[in-house]
């Protein structure tokens, strides 16, 4: 569904994408890791269009992203930002609705609203929250009408960045397990970056390890503790000896 040819990609002097392979197939779910600063958000805005690679190919179900139809080609994606990025001044539903009353799928106040309730719902989250401003909820539900935000269009692609992140461990296991559900529901193809090694083991099907600007591994989620790479080996286990360089 998504293969990354040889992307290259350079800020001035830092060097963040340096020759990435990696291909994700239709409706699998894979997570890209690797730490702080790798390279790691720079990858998904590249398929979406919002940085563009100084080299290197991407193909999206056959599609060269370089020569999409950009706002089509965008309607087929789903987003979950860290963080949440919901839009204060907007209501729940609206902000849950708002891919829906624009672009081509733009649908009527009263059918977007229906959407959004239904969606919400589906997060766990009652009809009753839907009138509600995101200051009013907590973090966790902040998340949950993020996640319905995401899935309110019912996209082929959904990118999760960093889903857990200023959650609590029982929070961050409920949206773990919600992403993973609605993955497998949806039958939609997956991309997950984390450095959350729980979210890693609960969402992926396939991992990737992002360091130096290259893919350093890739494989199933069941080999990832017997990966046999140093690179993966440290990071899942959090040690400072190995060839990840730590600053002190």
């Amino acid at each position: 569904m998504i293969h990354f040819k040889n992307i290259k990609k350079s800020f001035d002097n830092n060097h963040v994408l340096r020759d990435v392979n990696l291909e994700v197939a239709r409706g699998q779910s894979m997570a890209i890791i690797g730490g702080s600063g790798t390279g790691k958000s720079v990858l998904i805005k590249t398929v979406l269009g919002l940085i563009k690679p100084d080299s290197g190919i991407i193909i999206v179900d056959g599609i060269d992203v370089n020569k999409s139809t950009h706002d089509q080609f965008l309607e087929r994606f789903g987003m979950l930002f860290q963080g949440g990025a919901l839009f204060d001044s907007l209501p729940v539903w609206k902000n849950v609705a708002f891919r829906l009353q624009r672009g081509s799928q733009k649908r009527s106040k009263d059918e977007a609203r229906e959407i959004s309730i239904k969606k919400l719902r589906r997060v766990g989250l009652g009809p009753e929250i839907a009138d509600k401003y995101p200051a009013e909820l907590s973090g966790g539900m902040q998340k949950r009408v993020s996640l319905a935000r995401a899935i309110a269009t019912d996209p082929e692609i959904i990118f999760f960045d960093e889903p857990t992140t200023g959650l609590d461990p029982i929070m961050s296991s409920v949206i773990n397990e919600l992403i993973r559900e609605i993955v497998v529901e949806l039958g939609v193809t997956a991309m997950t970056i984390t450095h959350d090694m729980t979210s890693v083991m609960a969402i992926a099907d396939q991992v990737a390890m992002l360091h130096d600007g290259k893919i350093q591994w890739c494989g199933s989620r069941s080999k990832l503790k017997d990966s046999g790479n140093s690179y993966v080996n440290q990071f899942i286990h959090g040690t400072a000896k190995g060839p990840i360089k730590t600053l002190r």
